[in-house]
């Protein structure tokens, strides 16, 4: 499927010209460390930011992420980096339902934004909200979720990791590690990332592996359904997590039913590098969502200012798997500690 512009970039040649002048100036802001950032320092999960020496270019980034959410804070602080160095006006906002996710996509079209980054990770749910941006002329792109849905539904570009491809390289990970029987927990049913990564672990791991839905918003109850499985089959000797925190969760459940199993997770934080050095995490999978976020925004300046699209439209622009274990830890845990990792 080949994608051509959304609307064409002769009809913003005059605004893409001042984005170019601005890029220069707001560079300059930056090093100064000042940026060209701002939040409006609520929790309404809304941020502008590129203000001085603005390009003139709106974006809007609307995610499913569920409140103060670390792996999303990564997510935010790329798409904010990009933002400031471009000189765009950054709105970033989410939900976690996907309905409510929907709307905020239908509030960005009509307030007539330049550009969208959305997640999909339901994506029959923003199906019409995505077709009523394109509709209206305004470019979409994807990121973290929704790999398979992406040019199905028209957006321009992806940049995330194939989470089928992570699966499947934990699922080898796995079986180098020797390990025998491993429990891969679902911390949210239906969300298509998360379901492909447990699929994908389950079609390469030469042993044993099963699925377990908990829910992710009761940490209490995740701890002791994670548990409760251990307990009631002791030759589980690998807990597959899907999130960072729901890793650190799992360490307790493990403690809890007094099992030898080993922890494994997607995705990674500052915690998450010090639970592998410690060994109370094997070893973690890093998509690296700062990269997401600053590639997402960034790519509406590159749009905008010289036509450039990211891998052509046909191909997704990958930021993953990346294994993290006790071996080279070490090199990712500065950038951890400062929250881009």
């Amino acid at each position: 499927m080949t994608h051509t512009p959304s609307r064409p970039l002769s009809s913003r040649s005059a605004r893409s010209a001042r984005g170019t002048a601005a890029l220069a100036a707001c560079a300059a802001v930056s090093l100064l460390a000042s940026g060209c950032t701002g939040s409006d320092g609520t929790d309404s999960d809304a941020t502008t930011a590129g203000k001085a020496g603005g390009s003139g270019i709106k974006v809007a980034l609307i995610t499913h992420s569920a409140p103060d959410d670390a792996f999303w804070e990564r997510v935010r602080k790329g798409a904010e980096a990009a933002a400031a160095k471009d000189g765009i006006d950054l709105a970033y906002q989410s939900d976690p339902d996907a309905a409510g996710q929907a709307k905020l996509v239908r509030e960005a079209v009509a307030d007539k934004v330049d550009g969208i980054a959305v997640t999909l990770a339901k994506p029959e749910a923003m199906k019409g909200a995505v077709a009523a941006a394109r509709a209206a002329g305004i470019p979409v792109v994807g990121l973290n979720s929704g790999i398979d849905a992406w040019k199905p539904g028209g957006l321009l570009q992806y940049f995330g990791q194939d989470e089928s491809v992570a699966g499947r390289a934990v699922g080898d990970k796995l079986d180098s590690l020797r390990a025998k029987h491993a429990l891969c927990v679902i911390h949210e049913r239906g969300n298509v990332a998360v379901e492909a990564r447990c699929a994908g672990v389950k079609k390469t791991f030469g042993g044993r592996t099963d699925l377990v839905y908990v829910d992710g918003t009761d940490e209490d109850a995740l701890i002791e359904s994670v548990a409760a499985s251990l307990r009631q089959d002791p030759t589980i000797d690998e807990v597959v997590m899907n999130g960072a925190q729901f890793a650190l969760a799992a360490v307790k459940s493990v403690k809890e039913a007094d099992s030898k199993a080993k922890i494994a997770t997607f995705d990674l934080n500052n915690d998450i590098v010090k639970s592998v050095q410690s060994g109370d995490v094997q070893f973690a999978v890093d998509q690296q969502p700062y990269l997401q976020g600053y590639l997402a925004v960034d790519a509406f300046w590159l749009y905008e200012t010289n036509g450039n699209v990211s891998g052509g439209g046909e191909e997704p622009v990958l930021t993953g798997p990346a294994f993290v274990t006790k071996q080279n830890v070490a090199s990712v845990a500065e950038y951890a500690a400062n929250g881009t990792r």
